[in-house]
C-alpha cells in the first residue's frame, strides 16, 4: 500500500478566501480536531510575517502542539526574504517551514526580476540557515502549472537545484487552477519518473472546478501528498475539498492508504462552516444538507424493497442518515418511510391522503418537515371525519393601504348558496363579520371565539406549516378546532369550517 499524506491548509490558503478571518481561539480549535479526531498528516497555519494576531494565533498552536506531539506537523508558509521568515517561524515556535520560491520562469523574471541562478542562490542561502536552526524545509514551487506548460526547462533546472538541497518534501501548486485532470497527470508524472527518491506534495486550485478530478490523475501519477481544504475554502474559487477528495481516493484510489478518519468530516465542516461565515451549499457533495436526501418517491420505493437507490457513497461512512424529503415529489414510499422514523403507521387509505396533502403544499413550494408530519396527519384525518353541512366554495381576503381589510365569501349551507361582503379589523375578522351575515340570513346564531393561538409545529419550517386553535363557546361548552396552512388566515379559516361543521 502506498501512503498518501493528506496536508490541511484550511488554516493558511483556506483563510484566503474572500472575507474569512480566524480568530486565535478558532484556528487553535480547527488545529486540533484536525491533527487529533480528523487525523490528517500536516496542518499548514499561517503565512509567516502577516501581522501580529497570526504570530500569536500561530505560538498558541505551536504550544498545544508541542505539548500534544503533533509540533512536526505544524507547517508555516515562508518566503525568500533573508532571515526576515526564519526569524518569525522561531518566535512562533514553528519547527516545518514551506518555502516559496518561484515554479516558472514567468513570475521569476516579472515579478522577482532575477535570474535562475540568482533565485537559486538565495533559496540556498534560507534553506541552510534554516537547517542549522533546526528548522525542516519543504519548498513550493508558485505558478508550479505554468511552469510546466510554458517554461519546464527552467522547472526542471529549479529541481535540479533545490533536490539536492536538505529538504523533505517539494510542493507543487496548481496556484490559478489552471490544469486539466489530462495535464495534473503528465506534469506529476514527468517529475514522479525524473526524481524517484523525492517526495511530490500536489495543490490543487478549483477555478474550473476540476480540483478533485486533477488530484485523482496527481495520485495516479505517483503524487505522494495532496494539500486539501475543509468545504474547499481557499483563494478565488477555491481549493480542493477535503471531504469530497478523502470520499474518492477512497473509493477509487485502490492501493493507497490514508489516515482521515471520514466519520470526522462532518464535524468539521460544520464547525469551519460557522466559524468562517460561509454558507456550505445544500448539494455540496459529502458535507452538504440534502446530499444524502431522497427526493423522488421512486427513489424511496426502490430503497424500501431492495436498497435499488443506494451507492458506496453512502452516508453512515461520514456519520449521517438517508433522509427521504416531503414534497410535490414525494411518494407514498417517501412518507411510509419518514413516519416508520417516528414510529407511526398508518393504514393504505389514510397514507394516500396525507400524500396528497403534502403534494398540495409541495405545489405551494413549501418545505414539509418530518416534524409536520403529525400536525398533517391530525389535521388531515379529522378534516376527512367531519360531515360537511356548511361548505366554503370561494372567498377573497383583501388588505390594502389605508383601507380595512374586507372579505367576500361564498358559502353553501345546507343547500342553499349565499354571498356575502364583509370588512374588519384584519382579514379573518372581516372573514367572521360576512360569516355572521350568513347565519343572520339562516337565522342561526354563530358560537362566540374565546380564544385563538397561533403555532409553527416544534422542529418545523415557519414558511411550511402554521397551526391555528381555536376555542369557542357554543352554549353552555367550549370546543376547540384546529386549522393547517402555510398561511395564518387560512389556517384560522379552516379552523372555522371544522368548529360550524361540528356544531
Amino acid at each position: 500500500m502506498r501512503h498518501i499524506e493528506i496536508m490541511d491548509t484550511t488554516l493558511r490558503d483556506g483563510e484566503q478566501t474572500s472575507g474569512v478571518s480566524f480568530s486565535a481561539s478558532e484556528k487553535l480549535t480547527i488545529a486540533q480536531l484536525l491533527l487529533q479526531e480528523v487525523k490528517v498528516d500536516r496542518i499548514e497555519v499561517a503565512s509567516a510575517r502577516v501581522s501580529e494576531g497570526e504570530l500569536l494565533a500561530v505560538k498558541g498552536i505551536t504550544n498545544w502542539a508541542s505539548k500534544a506531539g503533533f509540533l512536526n506537523k505544524v507547517e508555516i508558509l515562508t518566503f525568500v526574504d533573508g532571515d526576515a521568515s526564519l526569524e518569525w517561524m522561531q518566535q512562533a515556535g514553528a519547527k516545518v517551514m514551506n518555502l516559496l520560491t518561484k515554479g516558472s520562469l514567468n513570475h521569476l523574471t516579472f515579478q522577482l526580476k532575477k535570474t535562475p541562478e540568482q533565485h537559486f542562490k538565495e533559496i540556498e542561502d534560507v534553506v541552510n540557515k534554516a537547517i542549522k536552526l533546526g528548522i525542516e524545509v519543504n519548498i513550493y514551487l508558485e505558478d508550479w502549472s505554468n511552469g510546466m506548460r510554458n517554461s519546464q526547462e527552467y522547472v526542471l533546472q529549479h529541481l535540479d537545484f533545490t533536490t539536492k538541497l536538505p529538504i523533505k518534501r517539494i510542493l507543487l501548486p496548481d496556484t490559478l487552477g489552471i490544469l486539466t485532470p489530462e495535464e495534473s497527470y503528465e506534469y506529476v508524472k514527468v517529475l514522479v519518473d525524473k526524481y524517484p527518491g523525492v517526495h511530490f506534495d500536489f495543490h490543487a486550485h478549483n477555478d474550473y472546478d476540476l480540483s478533485v478530478a486533477n488530484v485523482m490523475q496527481a495520485v495516479k501519477a505517483g503524487a505522494h501528498g495532496l494539500h486539501l481544504t475543509v468545504n474547499g475554502l481557499g483563494e478565488r474559487a477555491g481549493n480542493a475539498p477535503l471531504a469530497s477528495t478523502v470520499a474518492v481516493l477512497n473509493d477509487f484510489m485502490k492501493g493507497c492508504s490514508f489516515n482521515v478518519e471520514e466519520k470526522s468530516l462532518y464535524r468539521i465542516s460544520q464547525m469551519v462552516e460557522g466559524f468562517a461565515g460561509i454558507r456550505i451549499p445544500q448539494n455540496q457533495p459529502i458535507v452538504g444538507e440534502s446530499v444524502f436526501t431522497q427526493t423522488a418517491g421512486i427513489h424511496a420505493d426502490g430503497d424500501k424493497k431492495n436498497n435499488l437507490y443506494v451507492s458506496d457513497l453512502s452516508p453512515d461512512r461520514f456519520g449521517r442518515k438517508t433522509l427521504y424529503a416531503l414534497g410535490k415529489s414525494s411518494g407514498k414510499a417517501n412518507i411510509e418511510q419518514n413516519l416508520k422514523l417516528l414510529g407511526i403507521t398508518l393504514p393504505d387509505e389514510d397514507l394516500k391522503k396525507i400524500t396528497q396533502k403534502i403534494i398540495e403544499l409541495g405545489d405551494k413550494k413549501e418545505a414539509v418537515t418530518r416534524e409536520d408530519l403529525p400536525y398533517i396527519i391530525a389535521d388531515v384525518l379529522d378534516r376527512h371525519a367531519v360531515v360537511e353541512k356548511i361548505i366554503l366554495r370561494n372567498y377573497v381576503l383583501t388588505h390594502s393601504k389605508g383601507l380595512m381589510p374586507s372579505a367576500t365569501l361564498l358559502v353553501e349551507f345546507e343547500g342553499e348558496v349565499f354571498e356575502e361582503n364583509a370588512q374588519g379589523d384584519g382579514q379573518y375578522d372581516a372573514f367572521m363579520n360576512a360569516l355572521i351575515k350568513v347565519f343572520k340570513k339562516k337565522e342561526r346564531e354563530l358560537p362566540q371565539l374565546i380564544d385563538y393561538a397561533v403555532r409553527i409545529p416544534p422542529g418545523g419550517r415557519s414558511d411550511a406549516l402554521c397551526e391555528t386553535i381555536i376555542t369557542w363557546k357554543v352554549g353552555h361548552k367550549e370546543m376547540k378546532t384546529r386549522g393547517l396552512d402555510s398561511d395564518q388566515t387560512v389556517s384560522a379559516i379552516e379552523a372555522t369550517v371544522k368548529m360550524l361543521n361540528l356544531i
